[in-house]
């Protein structure tokens, strides 16, 4: 079987030579080269062309996020794994655009990173559970709002009017009052509002009222 060649960018040293280490112990796999800055790692993987590049986002020259695009440029074969101690979502998204297949963190990283080089390998994608949280954590969100936005059209202008009240924090009485319609009826237009948008809360129709900048926060 071909051996599994890796290269490993990182700009602190000592972090090189403990990943060379761990993956050295794994049967078949030689790391074919180190880089500590983005330059040398674009190069790098252009001369060797491995097969996994474990790459970090923060180093000098050129960042993480710019080697990835790049490396895919040099070396269309080699699959990227990114491996950082920041887990946001917009970084986990951008290395993602960039062509990243795995998203490991430093600090799961003993535990994490051999099944990541055997995923990528397998031309699989890894990501770390903390990533994976972020990213699940993000979808979640995006289709909730999805869900109101689409919620949202079906609100009659009337709704959209008890909704600005009542997020400018009139009462039922009150919002009845400014509409010249009965109370109860202003609460049955709660009621039909908090269903159409999938609301549990008050203060979740609050934050759907400043997102929609019927008021301002």
């Amino acid at each position: 079987m071909k051996p599994i060649a890796i290269l490993i960018a990182d700009d602190h040293t000592v972090v090189r030579r403990g990943l060379r280490a761990l993956l050295e112990t794994q049967p078949g796999w030689t790391i074919c080269g180190e880089a500590s800055n983005g330059n040398e790692a674009v190069e790098k993987a252009r001369q060797q062309q491995p097969d996994v590049v474990i790459l970090d986002i923060g180093m000098p020259e050129m960042n993480g996020v710019l080697a990835a695009v790049r490396i895919r440029e040099v070396a269309p074969f080699a699959r990227v794994l990114v491996l950082t101690m920041h887990n946001s979502e917009e970084l986990i998204q951008s290395c993602l655009e960039a062509g990243a297949q795995g998203y490991v963190l430093k600090s799961d990283a003993e535990r994490d990173l051999v099944s990541a080089v055997e995923a990528l390998v397998q031309h699989k994608t890894y990501f770390t559970q903390s990533a994976t949280n972020v990213v699940l954590g993000s979808l979640r969100d995006k289709q909730k709002e999805a869900t109101e936005e689409n919620s949202g059209e079906r609100l009659t202008s009337r709704e959209q009017e008890v909704v600005q009240l009542l997020a400018e924090g009139r009462s039922n009485k009150e919002v009845a009052a400014s509409l010249g319609i009965a109370t109860r009826t202003v609460e049955s237009h709660r009621a039909n509002i908090m269903s159409k948008l999938h609301l549990g809360t008050f203060s979740e129709l609050m934050r759907y009222a400043i997102r929609k900048k019927m008021v301002e926060p």
